[in-house]
């Protein structure tokens, strides 16, 4: 996702996490980290399609319902554009003829579902309900309850060609990006590249990523089945949801002057507390830091842009491009801790990692400021952000696309590491030679 400046846009649009992914954290709200890269204020990561997938506590800002646009001028019933004189005949067809009563909420809901998902043909962009929306909203707050896991949708048959995939299908199948650290997805054994081919014993197929994330979820303590397949073969996984609490940043003095730093997502906080958490490991003696991104979905685009001014002294982090071509570029801030090339650092990666972790990783190692060590990304480089809409509903629009500082694009095949690494087969098991790799880096090997 590289675009033009998708952060903290006024005129009431609520920008949920905005960066690669489709995300879906199936915890308990809508859209979340990973899935959008266009940070909004302090907003927070709920879930929902690696929106990406990213929860924290962050109380959402209301800046009520945008009024209308000026194309909005333009368009009525009364008098309408060629192409939309279509939808008025049908809707007044609809309501002067179909023989059962149906409101007009009813019709409109359609109307916009038909337009997102068969008119825009982009896997990202999204539209919920009022229901819905209102309980994306309240998981902003940062408690939610759900599996904790980051949804996406990924077309198996043509990577290249995701704008196809606006609902599950054979080649278009529900993905998971990766389960929140701790969370009751990955206790279960919910892992990064799972395909969910049911949930309850309902086929996902025919369904939006949205629309599935809203089944996943629910009461904390109760259970939810998904069947999955993995390495071609089907299992079920039965998980107990539970009231998820983000943790976006852990921290240790892993050995002499080595700091371990890990990132969860990229909240509305998340850039903070990194600065906080890096700081601490330099007083303490760190010469060197291990920044460990894996399995982190993504989230705002600020704080993508905050951390990676953390090791980059100075110069382009990366650009997006948005609407009619305009572009918006994202510089390195001053006075980032670790800036000083003579802290090494190095990088760990996975396919769980996307979005704005594809935007940071990417950063550092084009600015040659680190070596990225594992596997490659997921693969978004869309942005996305979230407005309010006059019903009460949310429309999730992809407003740009990303860019690396040398122009590269994530979307076919992620970042690729200086140095592939395999993790274990086992994910239960102690074992860690993407972190081993790291250390040697460290110590010359």
């Amino acid at each position: 996702m590289l675009e033009a400046p998708a952060s903290r846009r006024p005129g009431g649009a609520l920008s949920v996490l905005a960066l690669l992914i489709l995300a879906v954290l199936i915890a308990g709200a809508a859209f979340v980290a990973g899935m959008a890269v266009g940070g909004g204020n302090d907003g927070g990561i709920g879930q929902a399609q690696p929106s990406a997938s990213v929860r924290e506590s962050v109380t959402p800002v209301d800046t009520g319902t945008p009024g209308p646009t000026p194309i909005l001028e333009t368009i009525t019933c009364a008098e309408p554009s060629e192409a939309f004189a279509v939808l008025c005949q049908a809707y007044a067809e609809i309501r002067e003829s179909y023989v059962d009563d149906i409101s007009d909420e009813a019709l409109v809901d359609g109307a916009v579902r038909g337009m997102i998902e068969f008119g825009l043909e982009d896997p990202y962009s999204g539209y919920l309900p009022p229901s819905q929306y209102g309980e994306a909203l309240d998981d902003l707050s940062g408690e939610f309850s759900g599996i904790g896991a980051e949804i996406g949708i990924e077309n198996v048959d043509d990577p290249a060609d995701l704008g196809s995939c606006t609902v599950v299908t054979q080649d278009c199948v529900m993905v998971v990006i990766a389960p929140l650290a701790g969370s009751p997805a990955e206790e279960a054994g919910l892992r990064s590249g799972d395909q969910i081919l049911e949930i309850d014993g309902t086929s996902t197929l025919g369904e939006t990523v949205s629309t599935l994330v809203f089944e996943v979820r629910g009461e904390a303590g109760t259970d939810v089945t998904l069947t999955i397949e993995r390495n071609d073969e089907v299992s079920e996984l039965t998980i107990t949801r539970a009231v998820i609490d983000l943790r976006e940043v852990e921290s240790e003095i892993l050995s002499a002057g080595v700091g371990y730093i890990r990132l969860t997502a990229f909240t509305g906080r998340s850039s903070g507390l990194f600065t906080q958490a890096l700081g601490a490991l330099l007083d303490q003696g760190a010469t060197d830091i291990v920044f460990d991104l894996r399995g982190n979905p993504g989230g705002y685009i600020d704080d993508a842009q905050g951390i990676a001014s953390e090791f980059v002294a100075a110069g382009e982090l990366l650009f997006t491009v948005e609407h009619e071509g305009s572009v918006q570029r994202w510089e390195s801030e001053a006075g980032g801790r670790a800036q000083d090339a003579a802290i090494g650092l190095v990088v760990l990666v996975d396919a769980g990692s996307a979005s704005s972790s594809e935007i940071v990783a990417a950063a550092l190692q084009e600015t040659q400021r680190a070596t990225l060590v594992g596997q490659p990304t997921f693969g978004k480089n869309t942005v996305q952000v979230w407005s309010e809409l006059p019903n009460g509903g949310g429309l999730r629009l992809t407003t740009g696309r990303w860019f690396t500082p040398s122009h590269d694009t994530v979307a076919d095949g992620g970042v690729i590491p200086d140095q592939l690494v395999e993790a274990p087969a086992d994910p239960t098991s102690d074992a860690d030679p993407q972190l081993d790799r790291a250390l040697e880096i460290l110590s010359g090997d």
